[in-house]
């Protein structure tokens, strides 16, 4: 399989071969659970309500047991009452979900694997990505003015103008810089198009096939 390779003005220069990993015949279930987990643990699971037991007042009795007509009550602290306490509300906790390392790895390669089949994935020389303005990022993501979205995968400790690129990138609404390994499977079928450098592609396909 064959990814488009562009050129420093941002249009197609020819084919690249990836490699075998990203080559795979994409699971829909296996990336839905990558992205049901994805999301699931970035919830801070931090919605609390007060129980009868947590609301203040409700110490005595508010009108005796029999002879008034109204019904019986024995707290102004009951869910039925007013600022009574809330039934089965929510509480902190944690909704984290836990994935095999080997299925996280084979869900993030089909998600490459998913944008090379449908021909969303670019390879970008790493030259090509020096720039230092939004303006020059813009003409080299979208030159012929293109409406997509698209996530720059970068290698930081390889790609010399990975820090000018995130800087370049902050102001674009439809474009996202991040590091090969913040990448996500949630990250980049969320983007319409997959950028990527060379080295950026190799130390993915490492990862994904260790």
């Amino acid at each position: 399989m064959t990814a488009v390779q562009l050129d420093k003005s941002g249009k197609a220069s020819g084919k690249v071969e990836i490699p075998d990993i990203f080559t795979r015949k994409p699971k829909v279930s296996l990336l839905h659970e990558a992205v049901v987990r994805h999301l699931a643990n970035r919830r801070a699971g931090t919605a609390d309500t007060k129980r009868r037991d947590e609301v203040s007042g409700g110490g005595r009795k508010p009108w005796r047991q029999k002879g008034t007509g109204r019904a019986r009550q024995g707290s102004i602290r009951s869910p039925l009452w007013r600022k009574g306490g809330v039934v089965f509300g929510p509480h902190p906790r944690s909704y984290a979900k836990q994935m095999n390392k080997s299925a996280r790895r084979s869900a993030l390669a089909m998600a490459i694997a998913a944008k090379a089949e449908a021909g969303l994935l670019n390879v970008i020389d790493a030259a090509a990505l020096a720039v230092a303005k939004t303006k020059e990022l813009e003409a080299l993501l979208w030159p012929e003015n293109q409406t997509d979205t698209v996530l720059v995968a970068v290698d930081a400790a390889k790609d010399s103008n990975a820090k000018q690129l995130w800087r370049a990138a902050r102001n674009l609404r439809r474009a996202k810089v991040q590091n090969y390994d913040d990448l996500s499977v949630h990250s980049i079928l969320r983007h319409e198009r997959l950028v990527m450098s060379p080295a950026a592609l190799a130390a993915l396909a490492e990862v994904c096939g260790g």
